[in-house]
């Protein structure tokens, strides 16, 4: 009994990991097909990726995507981090009204948050385009830093900024060479998830964008009426790089745990 529940479990899990992973594996291998077929492979070709990066909208849609991406995600930790430090010495009051008001664009749906900023937009009268998606992809990157950071100051010892400044820091040092360091893997947490969702956001890009401003998500959507393996290509590109990006976070900070640990 207890070998058939772990072979049902075992087969559970790989049918879980089938299911996220055969749909990006079938686009990675259907990328390099020589022809537009999506179900059958007639030859090995990079010709789609050669295509990719010869085709105007696809590079503008990869530019604006990745400085919309980068930018809200430095402007967004630096300012959720800053919040969330001095939600943790304000009021009890005060920092659960604001942690309850920050729940809010996490849980309300995307298309609602979308519709709020293109009214918004609308109502002041601003041209929407790039600056219209960046200041979205800030606002409700934000949440998430706070959230990433918040649990993590918690735990830090409450007289541990008041020691630094007993020691001669000012408090822009006792800060940054004290407090920031400690929060510094909250931090970055916070940032890859800020990136992860500025990056392959649609639905508030879609509202808040205008004439000539495309994101990758955008060009995906205006494409996939038709077929066009280009976009196979593009995804293909954005798998490895994430996986490269997620590779270099995890296992960067085990190597330097690891030298430490010799060194001691």
């Amino acid at each position: 009994m207890q070998k058939l529940k772990k072979f049902f479990s075992s087969s559970f899990v790989w049918l879980v990991m089938l299911f996220f992973y055969l749909p990006i594996f079938y686009v990675m291998v259907f990328s390099f097909n020589e022809s537009k077929s999506l179900t059958r492979f007639t030859g090995f070709s990079l010709k789609w990726y050669q295509k990719m990066f010869e085709t105007r909208t696809i590079r503008e849609a990869i530019y604006y995507t990745v400085v919309i991406a980068v930018l809200a995600t430095v402007i967004s930790t630096v300012i959720g981090t800053v919040t969330a430090i001095g939600l943790s010495k304000s009021k009890k009051i005060l920092r659960d009204v604001v942690l309850q008001v920050n729940d809010i664009p996490m849980m309300n749906p995307d298309i609602v948050t979308a519709i709020g900023f293109m009214l918004l937009f609308s109502s002041l009268n601003l041209e929407k385009g790039f600056w219209t998606i960046l200041l979205s992809h800030i606002v409700f990157c934000i949440p998430y830093v706070i959230l990433s950071v918040m649990p993590r100051l918690r735990q830090l010892d409450d007289n541990l900024a008041e020691a630094a400044l007993d020691l001669g820091c000012t408090p822009i040092q006792a800060l940054t060479m004290v407090i920031i360091p400690q929060l510094k893997s909250a931090i970055i947490s916070g940032a890859l998830i800020a990136f992860t969702m500025s990056f392959d956001d649609f639905v508030i890009s879609f509202f808040t964008s205008g004439p000539g401003i495309s994101t990758i998500a955008i060009y995906v959507y205006s494409s996939i009426k038709r077929i066009n393996p280009t976009i196979n290509a593009l995804s293909t590109i954005i798998v490895l790089i994430v996986t490269v990006v997620l590779i270099v976070v995890n296992v960067v900070p085990m190597i330097k745990e690891r030298k430490k640990r010799v060194a001691q």
